[in-house]
């Protein structure tokens, strides 16, 4: 019989020494499929235990939360695996006396690395080059293969300015760029360091040669950018997702890059995760990858300690450090 006061289940396999420490003071059963589990199995296998690890792809909704909460021991913990989790109902855990927490902060530059790369790639059109080169396709130099768009002293229009919006903005420092922003609170940080101005959307929109996005998902940031959106925008520029894939209709922009309404679009999130648009798929002028904005060795596996350390806080009766709600 285990003397292991704690038991905690985990969606997913974690990379690092995160589960290594967890499993000193708890009873640990991780998910071993790389898929998001069942959502009826999942709550099966939640009943009666004290904290959860999950990630954005479990829903975590109200009637998950009044169904793992009947029994005993009561839940005490949701760590979501991630900065964002509007996948949790943190109302119904609140109601429930549970904990919410997220993990911020830690993936801040790997996802602003992410997101300059994919701007770089799209301008220069590096994947499509590659596959080209790969397919034995690059039988002579010409002065008009593969032309791209250039990023140097071009505009960077950044909508939503908050850790990892600013950490972009920052990284055109050495591009020269003029860097516009949206947001509903002034940022003096990139105003002082790289002359950002800021600006209404609209402005945003037509005036930007990239423009990255970096918004949580809400009812006010669902397709945010759509056909509208799309059709202000310079038929030169490039658009950049890191955020949540939902704040892109990707249907409109399928259309968009179809049409040549604008240059091209980078994408490490979806709509319907895992499921990508197939219309986007069908296009050169895009760049899709697979949701690693945080998928460096080094941040994920500082995400996991950091999901470890809000469970054991509040298996031991304490406020998570990143706690999203209060009990």
């Amino acid at each position: 019989m285990s003397d292991k006061k704690f038991s905690v289940y985990v969606t997913r396999i974690l990379p690092g020494k995160a589960l290594d420490v967890l499993r000193e003071t708890c009873e640990v059963e991780v998910y071993q499929l790389n898929q998001a589990i069942p959502h009826e199995e999942l709550i099966e296998k939640v009943k009666g235990r004290d904290g959860i690890i999950t990630l954005l792809t479990e829903k975590i909704d109200a009637d998950f939360i009044k169904k793992v909460s009947e029994g005993e021991p009561k839940l005490k913990i949701i760590a979501n695996y991630a900065v964002g989790y509007d996948n949790v109902d943190v109302a119904a855990a609140t109601k429930h006396s549970i904990f919410v927490s997220n993990t911020p902060g830690v993936l801040t530059n790997t996802t602003a690395d992410l997101g300059w790369s994919l701007l770089c790639s799209i301008a220069r059109r590096i994947p499509e080059a590659e596959r080209f080169a790969r397919a034995g396709k690059y039988n002579s130099w010409s002065p008009t293969l593969m032309l791209g768009g250039d990023i140097y002293g071009k505009t960077l229009g950044v909508v939503g300015v908050g850790r990892i919006g600013t950490a972009l903005a920052k990284r055109s420092k050495g591009f020269d760029m003029r860097v516009l922003y949206t947001d509903v609170r002034q940022n003096k940080e990139i105003e002082d360091e790289v002359g950002a101005e800021k600006v209404d959307m609209d402005t945003l929109l037509k005036e930007s040669d990239f423009i990255s996005v970096h918004v949580p998902l809400m009812p006010e940031t669902h397709h945010l950018i759509g056909k509208r959106s799309l059709g202000m925008m310079k038929n030169t520029a490039y658009l950049i997702n890191t955020s949540r894939g939902p704040v892109v209709d990707e249907a409109a922009l399928a259309d968009a890059l179809k049409n040549n309404v604008i240059a091209g679009a980078a994408l490490d999130v979806f709509e319907e995760e895992p499921k990508i648009h197939p219309g986007l798929l069908e296009l050169d002028n895009i760049i899709v990858v697979p949701h690693i904005a945080s998928g460096s060795v080094e941040t994920r596996s500082k995400m996991a300690m950091m999901a470890v350390e809000n469970v054991l806080a509040a298996l031991n009766g304490k406020t998570p450090p990143t706690a999203v709600n209060r009990i």
